[in-house]
């Protein structure tokens, strides 16, 4: 009988064709309530930390710390939970908020975590105390980075690439024994830059004079080496380290392989990546827009049903936490509003996990590309509390034949009378 089926096309792998797509993926890993709970605990500590650090150095007033985050306030809860109104929204994309990269966006999470090296190395006006201000809430946010972000990369590494779960236990312990290598990956491209930095540093104090103006005139193509070896070192850096901590989850290696890999990756396909980080973040806004109306619509939904009981006056002042309801009532408008602010936060939260997630998908694209490894290789370490089971012993029977040991002896039947 004639196959009339021959040649007939039964399906198309996209994901074989077009590997960027699984960034599509990612969405879902984003919006579990493991990855949302760890990405919220970790950016209120970020604030938290950023303010406290903040006033150290400034004794409560002009607080440098303020400028890392848009809307940074006394209150880390506050400038987070400001992210998701009361109501559900639509954004205006006709007028951008260009002044403030955070809302509704998904590069937020990058543009936030490298404000302590952007506004260190990069900052205008900077003073000994600011620079000590940054370099502090930078070490804070990576101790903190270095740990949750290391566990959302691993949760996602293992999904990923050989679609197994991986318990929070164990993404926990995995971020344990890899975070001196995930909070050192990042410092040492720093270490290079102030090295390279600090001769320049002391040799432009000859400046000051004509005769070292001169003199540095006639070595300045060395300081221009010096510059071009800290700008490599820093554009590396600033785009390098979201790959550092997915190839120690993927991987499961130290920071010395986090570091070489993310640079080759950054400088090696510098337009894939782009195109990847263009795909993410846009598919990231949408998400972002459907997780922060969710939110708002629990909020919002939670007060239209109580005002039908008190009255939207009643919530209006609850919002506002007016004066006028009593020390008791001030009490229990706090209360709502901090429950109000743990959805928005977890809410916020996607905004990182969805940063992580996507930026591990990233990791495995680029190694694709540069490395030739297939997308389904990762490195998968045995649970501490899984447990082991051995074979069983064999033996030989009467005819030589291999069978499994009774580790019970057998009991010797009664001898038969005669």
């Amino acid at each position: 009988m004639v196959n009339t089926n021959d040649g007939a096309l039964r399906g198309i792998a996209w994901t074989e064709i077009c590997p960027w797509l699984g960034i599509f993926r990612t969405f879902r890993l984003a919006i579990g309530v493991r990855a949302l709970a760890m990405a919220a605990v970790a950016i209120s500590l970020t604030f938290a930390g950023w303010i406290g650090i903040g006033y150290v150095f400034s004794g409560g007033a002009d607080n440098p710390s303020k400028q890392l985050a848009v809307g940074c306030y006394d209150c880390p809860g506050a400038a987070l939970s400001g992210l998701v109104p009361d109501e559900p929204y639509f954004p205006d994309f006709s007028r951008p908020d260009l002044s403030n990269p955070e809302v509704a966006s998904p590069v937020g999470p990058w543009w936030t975590l490298s404000g302590p090296l952007r506004k260190a190395l990069l900052g205008q006006d900077v003073t000994i105390r600011t620079f000590a201000c940054f370099s502090l809430c930078g070490l804070w946010s990576l101790a903190i980075w270095a740990f949750f972000g290391t566990a959302i990369t691993r949760i996602a590494a293992v999904q990923l690439a050989a679609g197994e779960q991986v318990t929070l236990g164990a993404a926990l312990r995995f971020a344990c024994s890899k975070w001196i290598s995930c909070l050192s990956a990042p410092l040492f491209p720093v270490a290079g830059i102030l090295i390279a930095a600090i001769p320049l540093c002391l040799l432009g104090l000859l400046l000051r004079t004509d005769v070292g103006i001169l003199l540095m005139g006639i070595v300045w193509p060395l300081f221009l080496l010096a510059g071009l070896l800290m700008t490599i070192l820093l554009l590396g850096l600033l785009f390098g380290w979201p790959l550092m901590w997915p190839t120690i989850s993927c991987e499961g290696t130290d920071s010395f392989d986090a570091l070489s890999r993310s640079y080759a990756y950054v400088y090696q396909r510098p337009l894939h990546y782009l195109f990847y980080v263009v795909v993410a973040t846009a598919f990231g806004a949408l998400g972002w827009l459907l997780v922060s109306n969710f939110a708002a619509g629990v909020v919002s939904l939670t007060y239209w049903a109580a005002a039908w009981g008190c009255g939207n006056e009643q919530i209006g002042l609850i919002k506002s936490r007016a004066s006028s309801l009593g020390e008791v009532g001030g009490a229990g408008s706090a209360l709502i509003l901090f429950w109000v602010g743990c959805v928005k936060v977890l809410a916020v939260g996607f905004l990182y996990s969805y940063f992580w997630t996507a930026s591990t998908q990233i990791y495995l694209l680029l190694r694709r590309d540069v490395d030739a490894t297939e997308m389904d290789e990762v490195y998968l370490d045995e649970d501490e509390g899984e447990e082991i089971y051995d074979l069983p012993p064999i033996e030989k029977d009467k005819a030589g034949a291999p069978v499994v040991k009774d580790e019970q002896p057998e009991e010797t039947p009664p001898e038969e009378e005669e």
